[in-house]
């Protein structure tokens, strides 16, 4: 045997060795993980692993509630408890003309509550409502209960449209309604006072925010009434 020829079987020797070392040390590896006993959390039971799928969950994700997040919300979304505590859906008034007010029993504003009447009156066969909703937040100027209220606005002005049970429209306790109102519609901003109205159009789109003593049976009103009902 030349040395050409022993230096190349010498070569091929020591290369199939270290071959046989690097198969040796990666088998006894992969046993190593395969025996290998698997810690779950303290948090994962044995019982919680038989029962159900482990779900993970972004720490970051949060459950939307529709009436106060969500930009696609409407006004139909939200069911609403009336003067008596009865649920009543908003959605009953899809296709109608809405206007929303926040309204008050010793308020100067109170007497807006005649012409709301009357401008029901004038356009409700034409698919047009008002839905009242008392609150008490600026000047204590709605102190009295559901059942005072009804019978003030009952007795004294005999409203017909809609009216709802006391809700608070400012601040953190606001109902969602009112967050959906004055945070997630292009008239954003809080309430300023009582007699604050929205007008919405047919299919759910707030039209329009008007200022607590724009009164009802104004020019404004009544044009932007009239348009909704026609275009929308």
């Amino acid at each position: 045997m030349n040395h050409s020829t022993k230096r190349k079987t010498l070569f091929t020797g020591k290369t199939s060795m270290s071959n046989i070392r690097t198969f040796v040390l990666k088998t006894a590896l992969l046993s190593l993980l395969i025996n290998a006993p698997i810690n779950f959390p303290d948090s994962v039971t044995e019982h919680a692993l038989a029962q159900s799928p482990i779900n993970l969950v972004s720490s970051t994700s949060e459950h939307i509630h529709p009436d106060t997040k969500n930009p696609s919300t409407q006004i139909y979304d939200f069911t609403m408890a009336d003067i008596d505590g009865n649920p009543r859906k908003l959605s009953e008034f899809m296709g109608k003309v809405v206007m929303v007010v926040n309204t008050a029993s010793l308020c100067g504003n109170t007497p807006q509550y005649e012409d709301l009447q009357t401008l029901y009156e004038q356009y409700r066969e034409e698919g047009f409502t008002i839905l009242a909703f008392p609150a008490n937040d600026f000047g204590r100027q709605e102190p009295g209960d559901n059942k005072k209220i009804a019978e003030f606005c009952y007795t004294k002005y005999s409203l017909e449209f809609p009216l709802f049970s006391k809700i608070t429209v400012l601040g953190d306790q606001k109902h969602p309604l009112y967050r959906y109102l004055t945070e997630h519609t292009p008239f954003k901003g809080e309430i300023k006072w009582n007699f604050q109205k929205f007008l919405i159009s047919k299919d759910g789109t707030v039209i329009t925010r008007y200022r607590p003593s724009q009164k009802p049976l104004s020019k404004l009103i009544v044009h932007d009434v009239e348009e909704a009902l026609k275009n929308s």
